[in-house]
């Protein structure tokens, strides 16, 4: 079976649950549909557990469509959340700590702890929308609207549509290729391997042991990451339709229209992803293709030591009541 997934992107499993996670550092954030657990490998080889109950999502959210944007929202703030926690309890804060600065002290005298840890995670939260925005929206219309400019007579509204398409989808792979070399982030995407292939157990309908995790491909349809990449093959699609017809070329105005269109093409990925996840057939397994390629780049092959974290992670959120996580 494992072979067969690997080979074919198949998501064929007995059983495609609702829990997945994210990779951190030395750990594993697990988010369950009753429970969330963060577990982190601590210097002296031993796991840090934090459990938490998952908050009532409002009515209005469990609205197909208005579901995708909610969950993105809330899956990058309580991402960077636990990203902050493991590198406290991993120990990297400690290894690269530095004397405070002026701002940090004046900080650490005039506002509570509960309350700094609010700021640098609204802070951090912003400033990787902010950069996402700026590589993915901005950058791409940015150098087109100086081609556009560059060549006599222009380039044309249709040209100019598919030109910030594979500009997007380059600056992507680009970023994930690089981020893939550098040696701190390789271990996080080993932890990522390991989420992956301890989700694949489960899904087989194996007891989560180190060995039988270890058979599994590391390569899952329901990734975050080919999330990421149809959220940047519909933007193109959704761009094209829409800024051909009313025949916008002005940059900042195709700047600002990317950015309102952002709800909406989280919205259709959200529903997209969920529907190719859920089923089996040759056109989901060509849909599927491009972003199990793109884990090429954020998965690789974890040690026994992650999985043993990726195994603590997903029993710690797997519900009491068995099947009430079915995809």
């Amino acid at each position: 079976m494992a072979k067969e997934q690997k080979k074919w992107g198949c998501c064929d499993t007995p059983y495609k649950t609702t829990c997945g996670g994210q990779a951190l550092i030395e750990g594993i954030l697990m988010q369950g549909p009753e429970k969330r657990a963060i577990v982190v490998r601590k210097p002296d080889e031993t796991l840090d557990r934090k459990i938490e109950e998952n908050a009532g999502r409002p009515a209005f959210w469990k609205i197909p469509f208005f579901r995708g944007i909610y969950t993105f929202v809330m899956s990058m703030y309580n991402g960077v959340k636990a990203l902050m926690y493991s590198a406290e309890v991993s120990g990297m804060e400690e290894e690269e700590s530095e004397p405070p600065g002026k701002l940090e002290q004046w900080l650490s005298s005039h506002v509570s702890d509960e309350k700094l840890m609010n700021i640098m995670l609204t802070v951090s939260v912003l400033l990787g929308v902010g950069l996402s925005l700026l590589l993915f929206i901005f950058l791409p219309s940015f150098l087109v609207g100086i081609v556009n400019r560059v060549v006599p007579g222009g380039i044309g509204l249709w040209t100019m549509g598919i030109l910030e398409g594979v500009l997007k989808a380059a600056i992507f792979v680009l970023y994930l290729f690089l981020c893939s070399r550098m040696k701190d982030i390789q271990r996080v995407f080993c932890y990522h391997g390991a989420e992956h292939k301890t989700i694949f157990c489960y899904e087989n309908g194996l007891e989560l042991t180190v060995e039988n995790v270890r058979r599994q491909p590391r390569h899952h349809p329901r990734c975050g990451t080919s999330f990421l990449f149809v959220v940047i093959i519909i933007s193109i699609i959704l761009s094209v339709a829409l800024f051909t017809p009313l025949e916008i070329s002005n940059v900042w105005l195709r700047m600002a229209l990317h950015l309102l269109l952002l709800p909406v093409v989280m919205g259709v990925t959200y529903e997209f992803n969920r529907y190719v996840g859920a089923h089996e057939n040759v056109f989901c397994r060509i849909l599927r293709a491009p972003g199990l390629w793109m884990q090429n780049f954020t998965t690789f092959e974890p040690d026994d030591s992650m999985i043993e974290v990726g195994i603590e992670a997903l029993k710690a959120v797997l519900p009491e009541e068995h099947g009430s996580d079915r995809w």
